[in-house]
């Protein structure tokens, strides 16, 4: 692991700013065919729609993909500042593969969450956005910081509960908004933080000492923890089915 303090430049976030951009260039090839802020065109191109998911061509995809796609500028605008300010403090601790992985489990978890609960009381709710991953990289920060004693590197327990708190609350007060899929990518990223955070992996120091048989356990509960966490979303996705009639 790589060691910094003081005005010593940073490990590079490769992976945080990689997301960034492809959301970016998604954004701008969508335009280019249509609008963004069109509802069917977002349909078209990959938006979460639970009919279109759990019937006809059964479109789980739509799960990953929609978490690229944003309805219009502003929608794009306010995500991509987020995460480019907050996800490269995990992608340090978590090192780039665990992150890659971490950030996209959590936007298909809070996909899948947000569409189950939509296709029992609003069916035809048409979703889309990368809000639930990044949430879920905001809960992630809380489990990695509470791990390190309180403090990574600028970050501390106080300051992540808080931002946790006014997403959710600026969530709950504005319309429009999918605040389930903001609240469950929330706790999932902070159960898959426990899972595949592993401070050997990581790119900067870790507060905590960590010690051979340490690291073997950390394997195991990630192997363990993502093999559940996999059956749970995809066991959630087929109940759904059973019990949802369009």
């Amino acid at each position: 692991m790589e060691v910094y303090y003081g005005t010593r430049q940073r490990p590079k976030a490769y992976v945080n700013m990689a997301l960034v951009a492809c959301n970016v260039i998604v954004f701008v090839v969508l335009e280019l065919l249509g609008s963004t802020q069109d509802t069917l065109f977002m349909v078209k191109h990959g938006a979460s729609f639970a009919p279109y998911i759990l019937e006809g061509g059964k479109e789980y995809l739509r799960l990953l993909y929609s978490v690229f796609l944003h309805f219009g500028p502003e929608h794009l605008f306010h995500n991509m500042i987020g995460l480019f300010f907050i996800g490269d403090n995990l992608e340090r601790a978590m090192g780039h593969v665990r992150y890659l992985v971490f950030y996209l489990l959590c936007g298909v978890g809070a996909s899948v969450c947000s569409m189950t609960v939509h296709a029992f009381a609003e069916p035809f709710t048409v979703s889309a956005g990368a809000s639930g991953a990044i949430c879920g990289v905001v809960g992630g920060l809380l489990w990695v910081v509470i791990a390190n004693r309180g403090r990574l590197e600028e970050m501390t327990t106080a300051r992540v509960g808080f931002l946790i708190f006014y997403l959710i609350y600026g969530g709950l007060q504005s319309t429009g908004v999918d605040n389930i899929a903001h609240i469950s990518g929330a706790l999932l990223g902070f159960l898959l933080a426990w899972i595949l955070y592993d401070p050997s992996a990581g790119l900067i120091w870790s507060r905590v000492p960590f010690e051979k048989r340490d690291k073997a356990k950390s394997r195991s509960r990630t192997v363990i923890g993502l093999l559940v966490y996999g059956g749970i979303l995809c066991a959630v996705v087929k109940i759904t089915q059973s019990f949802v009639l369009f």
